[in-house]
């Protein structure tokens, strides 16, 4: 049976555009169910112009609120009460979905994902987890990068402890590296958050390398770092604004200095494969690891490949069963209080 997939239809800058186009890449091409929640007037007029969706496994489910970038989340989690978010969270917790994706107001998710699913025993709190490549060819996963700007030393231990699973469960490492973001290597180094952390880092059964600075992100060096979803989300956007400029002066260069045609082609295709590693629309979406359900938070300035990949994300944490395994494990190891 196909992953049933639950999809924010509302969420994105240009919403429902991408969403729409996303979810018919994602039906065509993944096994996958998508229910598109949200405005259903607005919804069917934009399916309308792709008479294609007609042969695939794609419905609407109504909305009548949707959530904007500009509400603030603990408003319109209590007064958006038929929101497309809360609603696409619901059949995730009624069963008629197995994951939800959203591209819309990243605060606005994490707190209804928590006030609809509830989060998993020994969490306080969800975190968001990006994965990106590093300088060796393998892959590092860095969390918070946006779910919570405002943490304690407790919260930091939960980051690492549901991250260190979540990197063993998706990508086979038997003991990841985990190191605590800071300004400098010493224990010494840092704010009161990262001392404190530090501390309570160094007693847990985990691959525990210490602190790592902003230039160990890309080295291969750490598989998991831990940061508040403050500083994640900054060096997040930092590196992905970084990279894209470099790709774009990189192809500036070659295209003015090519000397023959197979020059353009060799570069072209280099240039190609460098890309696809770096935008954030072939990873799709970060993981809200913590919360009773899969829950996957894309890029607001997603398109419709973003939306596909995120919605492949989602059935693949399903599939997976992601959030058993963390449960699971944070039972099983009784670290966190």
């Amino acid at each position: 049976m196909p992953s049933v997939i639950a999809l924010d239809a509302m969420g994105s800058d240009r919403a429902p555009k991408p969403e729409i186009e996303g979810a018919i890449q994602a039906a065509r091409h993944h096994d996958v169910r998508v229910v598109l929640v949200g405005p259903e007037p607005v919804l069917s007029a934009e399916l309308e112009r792709h008479p294609a969706a007609a042969e695939l496994p794609i419905e609407v489910v109504h909305a009548s609120e949707v959530i904007t970038m500009e509400d603030k989340a603990a408003q319109a989690v209590r007064a958006k009460r038929d929101s497309s978010m809360r609603v696409g969270l619901r059949l995730v917790r009624e069963g008629k979905a197995v994951g939800f994706v959203s591209a819309g107001n990243t605060g606005a998710a994490m707190a209804t994902a928590k006030l609809v699913l509830g989060v998993l025993p020994g969490v306080d709190r969800p975190a968001l987890a990006a994965v990106f490549p590093t300088a060796v060819g393998t892959a590092a996963c860095l969390l918070d990068v946006g779910a919570n700007v405002d943490c304690n030393p407790e919260n930091l231990v939960q980051f690492a402890v549901m991250g260190e699973i979540y990197f063993r469960s998706m990508f086979g490492t038997r003991r990841p590296r985990v190191g605590l973001l800071s300004i400098g290597e010493e224990e010494t180094k840092g704010n009161e958050l990262t001392r404190d952390a530090f501390q309570l880092l160094k007693q847990l059964p985990l691959n525990f390398v210490g602190n790592v600075e902003g230039g160990d992100l890309f080295s291969g060096e750490v598989d998991v770092i831990v940061c508040d979803g403050f500083v994640g989300n900054i060096a997040l956007k930092i590196c992905e604004g970084l990279a894209f400029q470099i790709f774009g002066l990189l192809r500036k260069s070659i295209n003015s200095s090519l000397a023959s045609q197979v020059g353009f082609l060799f570069s072209r295709g280099a240039l190609k494969g460098l890309k696809k590693k770096i935008d954030y629309a072939e990873s799709g979406g970060a993981p809200l690891l913590g919360v009773r359900g899969v829950c996957v938070i894309a890029h607001g300035r997603s398109n419709a490949n973003a939306v596909k990949n995120a919605i492949r994300v989602a059935a693949g944490l399903a599939r997976a069963r992601m959030n058993e395994k963390i449960e699971q494990e944070l039972s099983a190891a009784a670290v966190i209080a």
